[in-house]
């Protein structure tokens, strides 16, 4: 092929995914009032999954602080008169992204993959697997996890009791979509250490050598997203952190040295 049968090639791909966003954002503008309601509200509410979880560990275990979903709820403001319209539009494209996310590498595979080798193919395949799988499950951890839980705090934090809060929709979805996607992004460790490793810059000794460094920056992190200074928040949060840097060390592979002290050991 041609430079230009590329660039038409490339152009075909490009129209494709654009119209899988439009029609999906569309498919979600419809939608979006009920996905309001029932899922990006739904952590405004004591009922929430999270909540009655939390409440009904901690009622199991007096020695630790009692959570409770009585009396919970987050109220939304609206201050701008355009913002309910923009927060629609928007919401539906950053949605449409993440659902037709696979198919936008998909599409991106169709076009890329004729000039590579099979083995080269291989290890792309794996890497689109382990990039899908990862990137849900971050989005699952911050919508289920972090985000409720930082939304608890901050809504009932008070620098002075003279000073109610009244948080605004921009502010609430500003929150939201930003812990979302960075927890997203957060899980693509894996595959961006696995990918380091492939190129021969990163070693499982490095994870090895800087183990305890990572676990007290990650619990700093941890402790960060949930400053709440409850020990089983904390921990809640930090475990799946931290799984994460165990999984991005057994991906990426053994220098030959490494591996053979691990099979003496």
């Amino acid at each position: 092929m041609s430079l230009w049968d590329h660039v038409d090639a490339l152009r075909a791909v490009l129209f494709k995914m654009a119209a899988v966003l439009v029609v999906a954002a569309g498919v979600l503008f419809v939608l979006m009032p009920d996905i309001f309601d029932q899922v990006i509200l739904a952590p405004c509410h004591g009922d929430f999954v999270l909540y009655r979880l939390f409440a009904d560990i901690t009622a199991g275990i007096p020695s630790l602080p009692q959570f409770s979903t009585e009396g919970f709820e987050v109220k939304l403001i609206n201050i701008q008169l355009a913002s309910q319209f923009f927060i629609h539009m928007s919401t539906s494209f950053w949605l449409a992204l993440v659902v037709t996310f696979p198919v936008m590498l998909y599409f991106l595979w169709t076009f890329v993959s004729p000039a590579l080798y099979p083995e080269e193919k291989k290890g792309f395949r794996k890497a689109f697997a382990l990039g899908n799988v990862m990137f849900i499950l971050g989005l699952m951890v911050g919508y289920f996890l972090v985000f409720p839980i930082t939304l608890r705090f901050l809504a009932d934090y008070r620098v002075s009791e003279l000073i109610p809060n009244q948080i605004s929709l921009d502010s609430y979805m500003d929150t939201f979509l930003m812990l979302i996607f960075i927890m997203g992004i957060v899980f693509e460790m894996p595959l961006l250490a696995w990918l380091i490793g492939k190129m021969g810059i990163l070693t499982r000794g490095f994870f090895a050598k800087f183990r305890r460094h990572a676990i007290v920056i990650l619990l700093i992190l941890a402790a960060i997203i949930t400053p709440t200074g409850d020990p089983f928040t904390l921990t809640v949060v930090f475990l799946p952190i931290y799984l994460l840097y165990e999984l991005s060390a057994f991906l990426v592979p053994a220098k030959k040295a490494e591996s053979e002290e691990d099979t003496a050991q």
